[in-house]
């Protein structure tokens, strides 16, 4: 699939429906996710930290995160989405700078988060935060081609605001002319609701906490259009590090490791995603 088809599928996807948009943190695991299905990836800023040794928040550099964002574009035929935080910037020029770079490594959509990247996850003031989701939206129009910009209220999930700043955010965002809105980690389905409610253009829910416990048709049903993973499949991962490495040196027992796949069914998966078939 060419890049510019690509970019167009990523596009339609977010038309009508819903859709599973896994976050893969390598090529290998960006594979894996493809030859299972995925229609389109998105990275994570705290899965690619954790490949850093490092922690989320702020973990990442602008040129780190494009760089890794360009990995994952080459490792399969699917379209790819940039997780930019904050866009690597407080001003919105700095953060329209970012979106073109996006662009130029190939991403078909990036999200840009309403959170200033410093202890205690303070959010930008209002004012600020509806000019620099305006800027990205200039900048992404600016391009010519389908580019899906996410607008992210963050301020629930981190405390800094209550959900009707959080949807108050979220509206503003849709004015600014936002592709997609999202408001991570809401307290719970009647809040998701009351989101999904409040705008019309299409949202994105992160199946983390209490979402985690909906199915994909529930989340379709109540108007969700995409559906995001962020850092869990990665924390499940690094689970698995835990529990098996843990059982090795702390009890001396390898059962863990009986649930690990055959070397020959992770070939197959990442010939598969690779699009070499």
């Amino acid at each position: 699939m060419t890049l510019a088809a690509r970019h167009q599928a990523f596009h339609d996807l977010h038309q009508s429906g819903c859709f599973v948009l896994p976050n893969p943190w390598d090529r290998g695991s960006a594979r894996m996710m493809a030859a299972l299905g995925a229609k389109a990836l998105a990275t994570s800023s705290a899965a690619h930290a954790f490949t850093l040794g490092r922690a989320d928040l702020g973990g990442v550099s602008r040129d780190e995160a494009l760089a890794h964002a360009a990995d994952l574009v080459a490792a399969s035929p699917l379209p790819v989405s940039g997780d930019f935080e904050n866009g690597f910037a407080d001003d919105p020029d700095g953060v329209a700078e970012t979106i073109r770079l996006a662009a130029e490594v190939g991403l078909s959509g990036c999200s840009i988060e309403d959170t200033v990247m410093e202890a205690g996850n303070p959010a930008y003031a209002f004012d600020l935060a509806v000019e620099r989701i305006r800027a990205a939206v200039a900048a992404a129009r600016g391009l010519g081609r389908p580019f899906v910009l996410c607008a992210r209220a963050d301020g629930v999930m981190n405390g800094s605001y209550d959900l009707a700043e959080g949807i108050r955010r979220l509206q503003a965002f849709e004015t600014a002319g936002a592709d997609l809105l999202y408001l991570p980690a809401p307290p719970g389905k009647a809040e998701l609701a009351k989101v999904l409610a409040s705008v019309k253009k299409p949202v994105n829910a992160l199946a983390a906490g209490p979402i985690r416990a909906l199915t994909v048709p529930e989340l379709a049903a109540m108007g969700v259009r995409r559906i995001s993973v962020g850092s869990q499949v990665a924390r499940v991962t690094h689970a698995a590090i835990r529990d098996s490495v843990a059982a090795m040196l702390g009890k001396g027992s390898f059962a863990p490791l009986m649930a690990a796949a055959s070397g020959d069914e992770i070939d197959g998966f990442l010939k598969k995603g690779s699009g070499d078939v």
